[in-house]
């Protein structure tokens, strides 16, 4: 046996006798405190001007760094006309479901004036998450990285990098995104989209007015670095390179890998992946590179902001950029679904006693879910117009033909007072009342239903979903973020979904442990996770715009019997709606 899994056996009990007490940092952890001051700031990009919400007024806000088992303490105090919350994405949030920040799910927001403080320990992730904003589209500037260090002594499963540097892709609205919602929930027609994309908050070269605004990475040669990915944007998938550098991949949303190779990462909004980049090995092989990335999309055309983002990769010294040769790498095509295919494939857990894949082997839960877009009558009477897919819809997104629709008290207060009559109803559909050819012809009626409903799952089932993509108006990858749990990804395909075939080919040895998946395009993909976090965990579309539309539920977890399988009282100073 391995010194450190021996290690691990030996903290074994004492992580047992701390299960009791999950508010408290590990042995040896530390309590990490942040004061988050969420307010106004003037940003210029592409020469317009706009106050913007920030934190700390930074754009993009500040980094948080941890380590595994640490605690992390963070005051959010809203300077705001807006109401606020902070998602910890991908954060397990183990019994602390109180401060995993969706409005009206697991809290009611930040009013103007108020303060909340979310209180929260680290367990059993290491590698790179990030925090956003959740509420409507304000996460379009209220986002950071979180950087979670391995515990103190333990070393990284790959190469140790000289630095590492968080890459957080965003984009940026010359207009007021929260006006562009609502203009398009007015209207029932498609968003506009943003003007730009942003690495580090900044568009770079390829925008007009927009050379100063640039990203830099100054690196040396020979050196290894270790690149923090974080898709931040709102309603984009990416394809991210760096010219003449091969990456490695080596986590996924705070996961180790195994290592792999490539020359392009796809990247939804929501996952976070880091790579390691090893610089050209000596200064006269030094010159400008560009990192670029551009969209991954499959929807209707006009439905995404079609722009190139750069950065550069720069050796220094020389320090003299202008008279070095300049190189801009290779993307794959817009819609290239057989590229995301095959890098999603590529990916796979580490698997080993150090890192143990404890997947699902037997399922207690199966769930299938119809994921996709639909339409809704506009409102009014029966002549009134609007802009949607005809002139008498407008559009919407469903799981399983329900559009969500968020109540006014949270979910996870009304769960645990016992109060849940007339907040929701625990009737969400385990599969579409009404199958159909879900990747071939759409049904002639394309209206969907709304209601509140979640699904009531007993402490530690195992659990299975299968998402399955809809071709109603359009095939389209839909990246799924699942909140309170890391999952599974145990297959996926093309085409629609066979029980009798597909089950047979699922990867139960080592597949990849994530909290957001990108279901394919045309496809399915399978996940599975224990439901071992009491709460109420919202699951939604990583695309804000299908999550505007309803393209979202909630699952309801059980406490257990156990003092330490059971929710948490909620905080003192919990907001109230």
């Amino acid at each position: 046996m391995g010194a450190r899994c021996l290690a691990l056996l030996l903290l074994h009990g004492t992580l047992l006798l701390l299960l009791l007490l999950p508010q408290l940092p590990l042995a040896g952890a530390a309590t990490r405190y942040y004061t988050f001051n969420v307010k106004l700031q003037n940003v210029t990009r592409l020469c317009n001007t706009r106050a913007i919400p920030t934190v700390n007024g930074k754009f993009p806000g500040p980094k948080i760094v941890t380590r595994e088992g640490d605690r992390v303490v963070v005051k959010v105090v809203n300077n705001i006309k807006d109401n606020i919350t902070i998602h910890w994405h991908g954060v397990r949030q183990m019994r602390t479901g109180w401060s995993d920040g969706p409005a009206y799910v697991t809290q009611c927001p930040i009013q103007t004036g108020q303060s909340y403080v979310y209180n929260f320990t680290i367990n059993g992730q290491r590698g790179t998450l990030f925090w956003h904003a959740h509420v409507s589209w304000l996460r379009s500037t209220l986002y950071g990285p979180i950087i979670i260090l391995p515990k103190a002594g333990l070393p990284l499963p790959f190469t140790e990098p000289h630095k590492d540097v968080p890459i957080i892709f965003g984009e940026w609205f010359n207009a007021d995104p929260e006006a562009i919602v609502a203009q398009a929930l007015q209207t029932g027609g498609g968003p506009n989209v943003s003007d730009a994309y942003t690495i580090n908050g900044l568009p770079g070269p390829l925008y007009n007015c927009s050379s100063k605004d640039t990203f830099r990475l100054k690196v040396q040669p020979g050196k290894m670095y270790l690149l923090r990915l974080i898709n931040a944007a709102l309603n984009d998938e990416l394809f991210f390179s760096v010219a003449n550098h091969t990456l490695t991949v080596v986590d996924v949303d705070a996961s180790y890998v195994k290592p792999f190779d490539t020359d392009v990462v796809l990247i939804t909004p929501g996952q976070t992946t880091n790579v390691l980049l090893r610089a050209k090995p000596t200064a006269a092989e030094a010159a400008t590179h560009l990192m670029m990335a551009r969209p991954y999309a499959t929807g209707r055309p006009g439905t995404y902001d079609n722009t190139t983002v750069a950065a550069v990769l720069e050796y220094a010294p020389p320090g003299h950029i202008k008279s070095l040769p300049l190189f801009r790498p290779s993307l794959p095509a817009l819609n290239d679904t057989a590229f995301a295919a095959g890098f999603a494939a590529r990916l796979r857990s580490l698997a080993c006693p150090d890192y143990p894949s404890n997947v699902p082997r037997r399922v207690d839960k199966p769930f299938f879910f119809a994921v996709g877009l639909g339409t809704t009558p506009c409102p009014g009477s029966n002549n009134q117009t609007c802009q949607g897919p005809t002139n008498t819809t407008k559009f919407t997104a469903s799981i399983n033909n329900v559009s969500f629709d968020m109540p006014t008290t949270a979910l996870l207060q009304a769960h645990y007072t016992g109060q849940s009559a007339g907040v929701y109803t625990a009737d969400f559909p385990a599969a579409p009342l009404e199958p159909f050819n879900y990747t071939g012809t759409p049904p002639n009626n394309t209206n969907v239903s709304n209601g509140t409903r979640v699904v009531v799952l007993p402490y530690n089932a195992s659990v299975e979903v299968v998402l399955q993509d809809t071709s109603i108006l359009g095939a389209e990858s839909h990246p799924l973020h699942l909140h309170g749990f890391d999952f599974f990804v145990v297959g996926q395909g093309t085409g629609n979904y066979d029980p009798s075939k597909h089950p047979a080919e699922f990867n139960l040895v080592d597949p990849v442990q994530r909290n957001t998946v990108g279901v394919p395009a045309g496809g399915w993909v399978a996940i599975r996770f224990f439901a071992d976090n009491p709460g109420v965990w919202f699951m939604h579309c990583h695309l804000e715009v299908h999550t505007t539309w309803g393209l979202k539920m909630a699952w309801v977890v059980n406490d257990g019997p156990l003092p330490e399988q059971k929710l948490m009282p909620p905080p003192s100073d919990l907001p109230m709606c």
